[in-house]
């Protein structure tokens, strides 16, 4: 059956979501909508439930034909039932969002990617062998700067995992402190390596070259023109506010309330499955940035290990039968929540799957952090390739 090919350490969010099997569905509930879109979303999110998601959203889109749908429970003590507007976070999907401001940025002549981090960040990425002036901002993007990356390290959980104080506060440049403080992961540009920091040194160079917060300069540009009224970006609140599904690591335990200050312009950012269908639809049309620029946008990094991880999104591809059809990928994977979202090249068909289920104490540990499910695969096929 057909799925997406990934690689990234969020990633293992849509290994999960995507492995190849079947099983016998449950009842969901569906958008009215005709057409292939909605029978797409219903099976996949039913199939997500019976594979262990107490609750799982789905979106399908085919040209005008699109449709959500929702099955499970948004909260397993309430017995809530899960809706396709439920908000949650989105993870590592954040990560596109500040790939297109720093592009935007620079489409108006403000930076370049080429510059280097000591540009905009002077003595910040400085020390046991990191060195900001030969890392460029387009290298903090495609993931090859070779900085370390704190957050695999379980100690910088405690606060959360064995304290238990889910409102811990960790500024960004904390968090940068923390990671040049370790020796490089390898020499800028020499080898692709999915670290958050590069995506808070991002961050900072936003704030940087605007003098603005990086949720400022999102929500300006893109969150109100695009109408995204449902998505927001927290910095230290640690609820989610609205109507939200919960989220559970394996064991069933409520980890919905958690600071997103540790992973900021790296992940913090909360949405609904509408609002983050409307972005990545305008932003694989082409609607939010200069044609240069969507091309640095969907270049791959030039690296070992890449497979395809341009900025902030990731070439892909479908298994057809027939041949592969690409499509460009995002996906997230923090504490509760699990998302991948998949876009055709002429942004034109989309799915994207959400499901309430990541243990951040099994990932640190290197096991599996939600459950295997075959929800996408079918539903890839009937997105992509009819």
């Amino acid at each position: 059956m057909a799925r997406a090919r990934i690689y990234s350490r969020a990633a293992v969010v849509a290994v999960a979501l995507c492995a190849v099997g079947g099983g016998t569905l449950g009842a969901a509930s569906a958008a009215p909508a005709p057409g292939p879109a909605a029978g797409a979303a219903r099976t996949a999110a039913e199939q997500g439930v019976h594979d262990g998601y107490p609750g799982v959203l789905v979106y399908a889109r085919r040209g005008a034909d699109a449709a959500s749908a929702a099955a499970g429970v948004a909260d397993t003590a309430s017995g809530e039932p899960a809706r396709t507007g439920d908000r949650f976070r989105i993870a590592s999907n954040t990560k596109s969002f500040v790939a297109t401001v720093l592009l935007q940025l620079e489409a108006e002549g403000r930076l370049s990617l080429d510059d280097s981090v000591a540009t905009w960040l002077p003595g910040v990425v400085q020390g046991h062998g990191n060195d900001g002036t030969r890392i460029t901002v387009r290298q903090l993007l495609n993931q090859t700067a070779g900085l370390y990356d704190p957050t695999t390290d379980p100690g910088f959980f405690a606060p959360y995992l064995q304290q238990h104080d889910w409102g811990y506060v960790y500024r960004p440049r904390q968090v940068v402190a923390a990671a040049v403080a370790h020796a490089p992961t390898g020499a800028p540009g020499a080898a692709w390596a999915y670290s958050n920091t590069n995506y808070l040194v991002a961050g900072l160079v936003i704030e940087a070259v605007t003098g603005h917060s990086p949720a400022e300069e999102i929500r300006r540009r893109i969150l109100v023109p695009l109408g995204m009224a449902h998505t927001s970006f927290p910095i230290t609140d640690p609820d989610i506010h609205g109507p939200h599904l919960h989220g559970y690591d394996l064991s069933g335990h409520d980890v919905t309330r958690f600071s997103p200050s540790y992973d900021w312009t790296a992940g913090a950012m909360i949405s609904t499955l509408a609002d983050l269908a409307r972005f990545d639809r305008a932003l694989f049309a082409g609607d939010l940035l200069p044609p240069a620029q969507q091309r640095e946008l969907e270049t791959p990094a030039d690296a070992p290990g890449a497979h395809g991880y341009a900025l902030a999104v990731r070439a892909a591809s479908t298994d057809c039968g027939s041949g592969e059809v690409p499509v460009w990928e995002t996906d997230g994977g923090g504490p509760g929540f699990t998302s991948i979202s998949l876009t055709s090249s002429d942004a034109t068909r989309q799915l994207i799957m959400v499901g309430n289920v990541f243990d951040l104490g099994k990932d640190l540990q290197n096991e599996d952090p939600a459950p295997e499910s075959s929800a996408v695969g079918p539903a890839q096929t009937a997105v992509f390739c009819s």
